[in-house]
């Protein structure tokens, strides 16, 4: 199986501020979401889904690890 990033569509990517370095990410559709999969943030701050695209951002002043 092969991950290679979102399809294109018209539907615009999800930004989600998050408070901790290590996230998880389902696609937030249920049943019609993706297998759980676990990101670790980089010193960017910065993590994106290879399933859906999503884009998680750390906020501004979050424990750095």
């Amino acid at each position: 199986m092969s991950v290679t990033g979102p399809p294109n569509s018209a539907q615009p990517v999800e930004t989600i501020y998050v408070d901790d370095h290590r996230i998880a990410c389902d696609g937030g559709g249920g049943a019609l979401g993706h297998p759980k999969v676990w990101y670790e943030m980089g010193d960017e701050g910065k993590v994106e889904c290879l399933y859906c695209g999503r884009v998680y951002i750390k906020k501004d002043g979050a424990d750095p690890h």
